[in-house]
């Protein structure tokens, strides 16, 4: 009877983790885009406190030179993904912007406060050519304007690859997908709420095989 408790206890996550490392989109695992992502430039924060993605999981964005313009945008990243996933360890939301733009970044800050919990955002600010350097370390298809800005924003995992969707869906539907428009609400609610969600989940799968070994291993000793 221990054996085949041992064997479910150690085995059975191993499996499960394999198999859903193997399928198609809609399952546990969402692909590398690409790898090595560049860390976050010399930057600077309001608070005043260091931001990394090495140890993360980061939704990063470019608001560009004036956040004004995407204000909207940002509302709309704050409903349908901040509000969902706040407080998850280790998930965070970075807008990586030139510096200049504090204030309008501040009065931003107060207005999400007002929609609820905004401790996960980091609003992070660094000279254009730093940005550049690092937006190209992510080789996505959308260039950054000439503000330093996107309407996209990225999923980043805690070793810094990019994840998002390449390869067949559950369907048989061949796709790709690098990035999010902010912009548009029901990319953010369908596609971005999911894979998001997957990462979450994968992790999750990861640190429960963990804890399974570590208590395999104690019981040993």
């Amino acid at each position: 009877m221990k054996k085949i408790i041992l064997f479910v206890l150690l085995v059975a996550p191993l499996i499960l983790y394999v198999y859903f490392s193997m399928v198609k989109h809609n399952s546990l695992f969402l692909p590398k885009i690409t790898k090595n992502v560049n860390e976050l430039p010399v930057c600077s924060t309001l608070d005043k406190q260091p931001v990394h993605l090495t140890g993360k999981i980061s939704i990063i964005g470019f608001p560009g030179d004036d956040i004004t313009p995407r204000k909207e945008a940002i509302f709309n990243l704050n409903q349908k993904i901040n509000a969902k996933y706040r407080g998850f360890t280790d998930f965070q939301m970075v807008m990586l912007l030139p510096t200049g733009d504090e204030q309008k970044v501040t009065a931003l800050q107060e207005s999400l406060k007002r929609m609820g919990d905004i401790s996960d955002w980091k609003f992070v600010f660094a000279n254009p050519a730093d940005i550049r350097a690092f937006h190209a370390s992510l080789k996505v298809k959308e260039p950054l304007d000439a503000h330093c800005g996107s309407p996209y924003v990225y999923i980043i995992d805690k070793e810094r690859a990019l994840r998002g969707r390449k390869g067949s869906d559950s369907k048989g539907a061949v796709g790709f997908k690098d990035g999010y428009n902010m912009f548009i609400v029901s990319e953010l609610h369908n596609d971005m709420t999911d894979d998001v969600k997957i990462m979450l989940r994968e992790y999750r799968l990861a640190l429960k095989q963990n804890n399974v070994y570590q208590q395999a291993a104690k019981r040993k000793i």
